[in-house]
């Protein structure tokens, strides 16, 4: 089970890693100032999906994490 653990956390991480590469840049430059920026934008399906998928892989990796951290898993 140790070992299981282990492999969905490095794994977690490792989609993690390519997910959040995969992300639209979000500078701003000085449109970032006040907010100006926002207001010409919007948000696609797939960037929302792409969102989705990080969060969910985020919350797998910080699960395992504390699973391990706290030697629930042994």
């Amino acid at each position: 089970m140790l070992k299981l653990a282990w492999i969905i956390m490095v794994l977690s991480a490792l989609l993690m890693i390519v997910l959040i590469l995969m992300h639209s840049p979000k500078g701003d430059g000085i449109a970032g100032i006040g907010n100006a920026a926002q207001m010409f934008t919007s948000q696609k399906s797939a960037e929302k999906g792409l969102n989705k998928l990080t969060g969910i892989v985020a919350i797998v990796f910080v699960v395992c994490v504390f699973l391990l951290g706290f030697g629930i898993i042994k």
